[in-house]
C-alpha cells in the first residue's frame, strides 16, 4: 500500500507497484499514484480533485492512451498541476472499477477501458470517459481539452457536486416461460452469436441453453447453440494453431478479433464446449475443449497456477504474433501443404487484416501436421507480453470449469488437476478466515472479494461430490461467502480504503459475484442435506448463470444419491451426486429408485 508520507508525489510512483498493468505506465510523465487511503485524505486536505484511470494489462486501448495522451508532456503537466492522478488495475480492484463503471454507464449508457474518471477530493464523480486522443479530432475532444473543461467545472461548482451512490444492478425477475423466447430475440441467425455488432463469446448464455437441452430436445435451442459454437470454433475467435480463444471479434461475422487471450475466456469456453459435446454429441466440440485445455497447460500454467492473460499487441502492433503474409505461407509450406491449407483456410494475397492473413476456416478439415508446423514457426517469433499475476477468483473459476469438463468429456485427469489447483489456491490465498485476492512477484494482495469466495466455494462443492473429505473447507467457505451479504444485498468487498460497492449481477463475460455465490450456496446446501427454496428466474442474457442456479433450486438438475460414486459419463449433463444410503434420482420434484 502506497504511503504518502514515504513518497514524493511530484513524480510517477508506479515503479513501486505490484500490478503488471501499473508497471506498464512507469515511464509516463503523468505523476501516477496507486490508490491509497492516505492519498485520498491528502487530496481532501489540500482540496485537489482526482483523475483516476482504470484499466488492465492486456487492454489494447489502454496501451494506446499510454503511448499517446499519457506520454505527452503538455497533457501530463496539466494533469499533474490540477489533479492527483491515480492508476487502478481493474483486476486488482474490481470494487473501484465497478463503482466507476456504474457511474459511466449512468452518464453515457455504456463504458469500457481505459475507464477515466474525474472526481472531487471527497470521491464524488464529476465526469467519465473511455479513450481520449492526444489531439482533438472529429467529434472527439483530446484528453487535455476534457481535463481543462472538467477543472473549470470543478472550480465553479465546488461544494455543489453531489455524491454518486452505486446502488447495484440487481437483475429484474423474469418469467421462466419467456426466457428462451427473449434470448432468441438477441440471437443473430445469420452469423451466430448474439447482437448485431461486435461478437463476444456469451459463455453463460450458451451454458444456460445447453443445460436446457439437457432437459429436453429443442430444435431452435440446438440451432442457436450449434451455429454459435461452430462460428467460434471455425472463424476468427479461435486460435486454430495453438488452441484457445481470443477476447472478442470486432465484426459481426466473427472474422477479426482483438487478439488478447484471457484466462477467464479459456475457462468458460472449456466448460461450454465440453457440455456441448455431452449434450449435442458432435466430436468436434470435444476436440475444441481438448485444444483449449492444451493451450491452458502450455501457455497459462506457471508454478501450479494460471496467469491472467496474454496481450493483444506484440511490439505495439495488434495481433502481430498471430498474422501471416501470403508470401510467408508460400515459403514455409511445400506446394502440396499449401494447396491443402488453402482448401481449408481462407487464404488470399490481399489478406483480411491490414494486408495480412488471420486464419479462419472455410472447410471443417483436420490438418494437424501442417498446423503443428506453422505453430512451431509462430512460436519462434516474438510473443505477446503476459499479465503474470495470479488471480484467486479466476483460478477458482478455472477449477470449476476443469472439473465440469473432465466429467463431461470423460477426462478424469482434468478433475485431478483441478483438485491440485484448489489445494494450491487454499495454500496460497486462504488464511483460515479470509481469502487474499491476487499474487504477483511474491506480493500477496490481502483483500477479500465476494467473487473469489464464491468461485472457490463452487469449485470445492464440485470436488466434494467425488471426495467428502472437502467438507470442512466447504463449510468454512459457506460461512465466508455469507459474510459478504448485507441485509438483502451482496457487497463485493469490505475494503478499508473505499466504500462498500454492491456486487454485480451481470453474467457477461463471466458469471457475476452474485450468481456464483447463489450457485455455490445452492450446491453446498444440497450436498449437506439442507433444504433450498425455489428461486425466481432473472432477466435473460444479463443473468443467465444466475438462472443456472435457479434451475438447481427449482428441480431441473438430477440429484443422484448413492452409496458409491456413479460414473459421470453414464449420467446426464445436468446432474449432481450426493453420498447416501438411499439409491435414488430426484428430478423435477419426483424421486425414483436407481436401477442397476
Amino acid at each position: 500500500m502506497q504511503n504518502t508520507k514515504a513518497l514524493t508525489l511530484n513524480r510517477n510512483n508506479l515503479d513501486k507497484s505490484s500490478s503488471p498493468y501499473l508497471l506498464q505506465h512507469t515511464e509516463n510523465p503523468v505523476w501516477w499514484q496507486e490508490w491509497n487511503d492516505d492519498l485520498i485524505r491528502y487530496a481532501v486536505k489540500i482540496n485537489k480533485p482526482l483523475f483516476v484511470s482504470v484499466g488492465y494489462a492486456t487492454c489494447h486501448w489502454c496501451h494506446v492512451m499510454a503511448a499517446e495522451a499519457f506520454s505527452d508532456k503538455n497533457t501530463a503537466a496539466y494533469l499533474n498541476d490540477h489533479f492527483i492522478c491515480i492508476k487502478v488495475d481493474r483486476e486488482q480492484r474490481p470494487d473501484i472499477d465497478q463503482y466507476m463503471m456504474d457511474f459511466i454507464n449512468q452518464q453515457n449508457g455504456r463504458g469500457g477501458w481505459p475507464l477515466n474518471v474525474f472526481l472531487t477530493p471527497s470521491l464524488h464523480p464529476v465526469f467519465a470517459l473511455t479513450y481520449a486522443p492526444l489531439a482533438s479530432r472529429d467529434s472527439m475532444n483530446s484528453l487535455l481539452a476534457v481535463a481543462e473543461k472538467v477543472f473549470e467545472y470543478f472550480e465553479n461548482n465546488t461544494g455543489k457536486i453531489p455524491p454518486f451512490e452505486s446502488v447495484g444492478n440487481q437483475s429484474p425477475v423474469a418469467d421462466e416461460k419467456t426466457l428462451i423466447k427473449k434470448l432468441s430475440e438477441y440471437y443473430d441467425p445469420e452469423n451466430g452469436g448474439f447482437g448485431s455488432g461486435q461478437k463476444f463469446p456469451s459463455h453463460s448464455t450458451i451454458l444456460y441453453l445447453l443445460y436446457q437441452l439437457s432437459i429436453g430436445d429443442s430444435p431452435s435451442i440446438k440451432t442457436i447453440c450449434t451455429k454459435t459454437l461452430d462460428a467460434i470454433r471455425l472463424k476468427g475467435l479461435n486460435d486454430h494453431l495453438q488452441g484457445g480463444i481470443f477476447r472478442y471479434c470486432v465484426d459481426n461475422e466473427w472474422t477479426i478479433p482483438h487478439f488478447e487471450k484471457m484466462l477467464y475466456d479459456q475457462a468458460m469456453a472449456l466448460w461450454v464446449y465440453s457440455l456441448a459435446y455431452k449434450v449435442i454429441g458432435d466430436p468436434e466440440y470435444k476436440i475444441m475443449a481438448e485444444k483449449i485445455s492444451k493451450c491452458l497447460e502450455e501457455s497459462f500454467k506457471v508454478d501450479g497456477f494460471y496467469i491472467s492473460a496474454h496481450d493483444a499487441d506484440t511490439g505495439h502492433k495488434e495481433g502481430a504474433t498471430y498474422l501471416w503474409s501470403y508470401e510467408q505461407l508460400i515459403d514455409e509450406l511445400n506446394p502440396d501443404e499449401f494447396a491443402r491449407f488453402s482448401e481449408t483456410f481462407f487464404i488470399n494475397k490481399s489478406g483480411n487484416f491490414e494486408g495480412l492473413i488471420h486464419l479462419i476456416k472455410q472447410k471443417d478439415t483436420v490438418l494437424d501436421t501442417i498446423e503443428s508446423k506453422l505453430l512451431l514457426i509462430r512460436k519462434s517469433r516474438i510473443q505477446p507480453s503476459s499479465d503474470d499475476k495470479i488471480l484467486c477468483g479466476i483460478n477458482s473459476l478455472l477449477a470449476v470449469c476443469m472439473i465440469q469438463s473432465g466429467r463431461l468429456i470423460g477426462n478424469h485427469a482434468l478433475e485431478e488437476s483441478a483438485s491440485i489447483l484448489v489445494h494450491n489456491i487454499i495454500s496460497r490465498f486462504w488464511d483460515g478466515k479470509s481469502l487474499s485476492h491476487s499474487f504477483f512477484k511474491g506480493i500477496l494482495q490481502k483483500q477479500g472479494f465476494l467473487f473469489d469466495a464464491a468461485a472457490l466455494l463452487t469449485s470445492i462443492s464440485l470436488l466434494y461430490e467425488s471426495n467428502t473429505g472437502w467438507r470442512s473447507n466447504m463449510d468454512a467457505l459457506v460461512h465466508y461467502v455469507e459474510s459478504f451479504r448485507v441485509g438483502e444485498k451482496w457487497v463485493e468487498s469490505h475494503a478499508e480504503d473505499f466504500q462498500a460497492v454492491y456486487a454485480s449481477w451481470f453474467d457477461q463475460p463471466i458469471p457475476s459475484s452474485v450468481s456464483l455465490a447463489t450457485m455455490g450456496l445452492a450446491r453446498a446446501a444440497l450436498l449437506t442435506g439442507k433444504e433450498i427454496m425455489p428461486l425466481e428466474y432473472r432477466h435473460p442474457f444479463q443473468s443467465d448463470f444466475y438462472n443456472l442456479a435457479a434451475m438447481i433450486h427449482n428441480g431441473s438438475f438430477h440429484i443422484y444419491t448413492s452409496k458409491k460414486i456413479l460414473a459421470w459419463d453414464l449420467l446426464p449433463g445436468n446432474s449432481i451426486q450426493l453420498p447416501g444410503e438411499h439409491e435414488q434420482d430426484c428430478y423435477m420434484g419426483t424421486c425414483s429408485p436407481l436401477v442397476d
